[in-house]
């Protein structure tokens, strides 16, 4: 009996240990460092630019690197559509487990983005399709995803500017809801191509939600006289 006892009491003390091992950091209000640019190369074409670097912790406790880059056709001056690559790394403990594997993910991604704007309210709608090849270190595997962004921005000055946006993110295989994201940040424009961002995200799954602040630098480019012909 004092076997079983101290055998069970052993198995839920590993049990409890393990879990806190594995605990998201949910509790934690976490940071998103983030830089986002577009850089024109011709009329109708430019180069998406990305990077993120996401930590469970304010500026530590290392969660999630993103990479991501695109080419984008200019269909009118409200109409974008992208084709582009992301690449990322995830920490997915929150605490440090010896010999953990981080995840890696190679992404594939569609997108469609549509401006409008209805007295001082600037709306942008994005569309995007993601094709995800996960390498989990003894595993891969391959998911599909469907996001939909409702953006809106309303400036306040020619220098100020507030920015609010909700993503769904949807699942195309089981378990349909993936996440939500709801985002509000006040904005400054530095120049007429270039701004900053300090927002609060909340990042909602099915079952847990995480607090983040968000920085975000946006630098958008004209790098066409890079690439014009020189004349003889």
């Amino acid at each position: 009996m004092i076997k079983r006892f101290l055998t069970l009491m052993f198995l839920t003390g590993a049990l409890s240990a393990n879990l806190h091992a594995q605990a998201p950091g949910e509790e934690e209000l976490g940071a998103w460092f983030m830089y986002f640019g577009t850089n024109q190369i011709a009329e109708r074409f430019s180069i998406h630019s990305e990077a993120q670097f996401r930590y469970y912790e304010t500026a530590d406790n290392f969660n999630q690197m993103l990479l991501r880059t695109g080419l984008n056709y200019h269909i009118n001056p409200d109409a974008m559509a992208t084709i582009g690559y992301a690449f990322i790394q995830t920490d997915t403990s929150f605490e440090d487990i010896m010999g953990e594997v981080d995840t890696r993910e190679n992404r594939i991604f569609q997108q469609f983005i549509l401006r409008d704007k209805v007295w001082e309210f600037l709306f942008e709608h994005r569309y995007r399709l993601e094709q995800r090849f996960f390498d989990f270190g003894d595993v891969t595997d391959t998911q599909h995803r469907a996001r939909y962004r409702l953006q809106v921005t309303l400036p306040l000055t020619d220098t100020f500017f507030l920015n609010f946006y909700d993503e769904l993110f949807i699942n195309l295989q089981d378990n349909l809801f993936d996440q939500n994201r709801l985002y509000a940040a006040f904005g400054v424009n530095i120049t007429e191509n270039s701004n900053v961002q300090l927002g609060y995200l909340r990042n909602q799954f099915s079952n847990v939600v995480f607090d983040r602040l968000q920085f975000a630098v946006f630098y958008n480019p004209d790098l066409r006289g890079l690439f014009k012909k020189k004349q003889p």
